[in-house]
């Protein structure tokens, strides 16, 4: 059985203006997520802001995280690091916090080659018993999970189960699933890409927009799933200008100012982040505007 089918909410991390996590917002990003129909919560992932938490800070996000929801949906904790030692303790300590899933970057920077991959994720799925969802984002990482290295892990690493794909490589994938043969679930982590993704297997989209549109991400996975893919192409073809919106300076500085700009929290993010262009908060707006949504 998949961790969960539809679209999964890569939440962000709301700061006060002093920079510090502030956690009533988050809980309140939570309820607002659960009230409109987000299949799952991913807390601490890149559009977290993860890579300048404090380890105290993300493992006390992971924690309210998973208070907060209350077992309603699944909480997946990303707990991904270009150390393995520091991946693992990330990983047992949401484990005992009671998370449902992890997910888990490649190393980045020092990067790894595809045998060192295999001992990275092998190494932390077996410090845990939690299900694991690789996250491959090479345009990010520096590193590519090869769709032989997936296959492989997930046929012999028991708990890892599925992988978010967001080298936005469809041919890669194409790949994947064919080596596959049923052994890993297919997660989109491009949302221009989540139809693709789905025609080639996936269950579904861990996703940015959902922030700003939890309900219609949502619904368009679900159509998809229930057979109704003009439905569900009417959906992605919508929202295309609002992704690229969101996408037109380096994630998550525009989904931060979107979510602000909807009166969810503060748009605060930290350095090296830098506050969004005047001219792109102007095209944000718009497409925001034209979706709806403002």
């Amino acid at each position: 059985m998949a961790i969960f089918e539809g679209a999964g909410v890569a939440l962000v991390t709301p700061f006060q203006e002093d920079g510090s996590v502030d956690y009533a917002k988050l809980k309140e990003l939570v309820e607002y997520q659960i009230a409109h129909g987000t299949d799952a919560i991913i807390i601490c992932g890149t559009t977290g802001e993860a890579s300048t938490l404090t380890h105290e800070e993300h493992l006390e996000c992971i924690r309210k995280c998973i208070e907060y929801v209350d077992g309603r949906i699944p909480v997946i904790a990303g707990t991904g690091s270009n150390c393995t030692d520091t991946a693992v303790y990330l990983s047992t300590e949401a484990e005992k916090y009671g998370a449902d899933a992890l997910l888990i970057v490649t190393p980045y920077y020092n990067k790894a080659t595809q045998k060192g991959l295999i001992a990275h994720y092998t190494a932390i799925a077996n410090a845990v018993s939690l299900p694991i969802i690789m996250y491959n984002v090479p345009g990010r990482t520096g590193c590519n999970i090869q769709p032989e290295t997936a296959v492989e892990l997930a046929r012999n690493v028991k708990n890892i189960v599925a992988i978010k794909e967001a080298s936005g490589n469809i041919s890669q994938v194409v790949k994947l699933m064919s080596l596959a043969q049923g052994c890993i679930d297919l997660y989109s982590g491009n949302d221009d890409q989540i139809i693709p993704i789905l025609s080639l297997g996936g269950k579904g989209v861990i996703s940015v927009t959902s922030n700003v549109i939890p309900e219609d991400t949502h619904l368009l996975v679900r159509k998809y799933l229930d057979g109704d893919t003009k439905g569900a192409l009417e959906l992605q073809l919508k929202a295309i200008n609002l992704c690229n919106a969101l996408f037109c300076e380096v994630n998550p500085i525009p989904v931060k100012k979107a979510v602000e700009l909807m009166g969810l929290c503060g748009g605060t993010v930290r350095m090296p982040m830098t506050e969004m262009e005047p001219q792109n908060v102007e095209r944000l707006q718009k497409a925001m505007k034209e979706y709806g949504i403002l």
